[in-house]
């Protein structure tokens, strides 16, 4: 019964885990993700706040994966800044994290 409960739990979190993730769009791939050091010659375009679940079930959610979703959102929201490069401007807090939107490529290049 123990082992049954087990499964059905790690199940749960699993398939709770994958609802919160998101494939990054078309114009979404195009966007880089850059250090502060490494946009030098970019116009700041805005800024943009993503957040995904930070707890499944009462259990905290890996920070690799959750950096990895917020990245992928904030990246498929670039483009509706006009940006082509985000820089995070926060740290993850509570599955939220804000990122600053750069134009750094030229399109004339």
């Amino acid at each position: 019964m123990k082992f049954s409960l087990t499964l059905l739990l790690s199940g749960l979190i699993l398939f709770s885990s994958a609802c919160t993730w998101a494939p990054l769009s078309g114009l979404g791939e195009k966007v880089r993700v850059l250090e502060p050091y490494e946009i030098n010659s970019c116009t700041k375009k805005g800024k943009t706040t993503v957040s995904v679940r930070d707890k499944i079930l009462g259990i905290e959610r890996n920070e690799k994966t959750m950096k990895k979703e917020l990245e992928r959102l904030a990246r498929n929201t670039a483009p509706d800044l006009n940006g082509d490069t985000i820089v995070a401007a926060s740290p993850i807090k509570d599955g939220q994290q804000t990122f600053f939107v750069y134009k750094c490529v030229d399109p004339q290049n």
